[in-house]
């Protein structure tokens, strides 16, 4: 089969949005044979305007698109609806409630779960199709995601393979209600693809750190909802761990002032996050 083209039994359609995700060879295909599952796309939002045209134009492939979101004042409503009419609003719930309620207005059983800082690569939309051509024998799949940091694919640290379960069947699966890096939950075996999501995740330093600043908000109250407390050994070693892993087990030190910069933000990230844990419940010792 040749980049762009359908598979055996199935008919192209052109579809909207961002050329260089739209498929191989730049010409999206969206399935019709009767006996592949159909998929479903879900992408929560919330003023993701200087997104949602590439996600959803990656995806321009599948048979439905479902995107929910949760307040937006920019334009990303309006974007969305150039893609597909399966846009709703839902009051923000946590993002493995969110996902959860988008799973539900899925048309198809099949889901694959894509946020709005991603986007799905021509290789890795071919490579579900063809999973779903085969009668899935998993309940779900993994999919490594690739971050570009700065002008640069991070192919080492904790960020990569980055593995994430996103393509599932939601007869068998559940998302997780966790505040903070939420995930799906499958009932029975779960296999792994090969290809990459794509991940645009900061535009600079200043908006990673305040993504680190707001999501170790939920992280030390999601550790502290647990029982878990902080020690102050937990402030010195466990940052000091986290740069050690990213930086010199998972190779961080191979990709330059990049690797070097990941592995730091995630430390920095380890840290801020118990030392909140800490002021939690200090705050609660106070309200005593």
């Amino acid at each position: 089969m040749g980049p762009g083209n359908c598979r055996r039994g199935r008919q192209p359609q052109t579809g909207a949005g961002n050329a260089p995700y739209l498929a191989l060879g730049g010409t999206p295909c969206r399935c019709t044979l009767a006996t592949v599952p159909k998929v479903s796309v879900i992408v929560i939002s919330l003023n993701e305007a200087s997104n949602i045209d590439d996600a959803l134009g990656s995806v321009a492939w599948a048979d439905e698109i479902v995107v929910v979101d949760s307040g937006s004042v920019d334009d990303t409503l309006e974007r969305a609806r150039r893609h597909t009419d399966r846009v709703s609003h839902h009051t923000w719930t946590g993002y493995g409630a969110q996902k959860d309620h988008a799973t539900r207005l899925a048309s198809h059983d099949w889901v694959l779960s894509l946020d709005a800082d991603e986007r799905v690569s021509p290789e890795l939309a071919t490579e579900i199709q063809s999973v779903l051509e085969q009668e899935p024998p998993h309940g779900g799949y993994r999919i490594p995601r690739m971050t570009r940091y700065l002008g640069t694919w991070i192919r080492t640290t904790d960020w990569y393979p980055d593995y994430q379960l996103r393509l599932y069947d939601r007869r068998k699966a559940h998302w997780s209600s966790d505040p903070v890096h939420e995930s799906v939950h499958v009932d029975g075996s779960v296999g792994t693809l090969t290809q990459d999501i794509h991940h645009h995740a900061y535009r600079n330093l200043s908006d990673h750190v305040e993504t680190i600043n707001r999501y170790t908000n939920l992280a030390a109250g999601q550790l502290r909802d647990n029982g878990r407390r902080a020690r102050l050994l937990d402030l010195l070693l466990l940052p000091a761990g986290a740069f050690v892993r990213n930086y010199l087990l998972h190779r961080g030190c191979l990709q330059g002032a990049s690797g070097l910069l990941v592995s730091l933000m995630n430390s920095y990230y380890v840290f801020l996050k118990y030392a909140k844990l800490r002021e939690l419940a200090g705050r609660r010792s106070d309200e005593r």
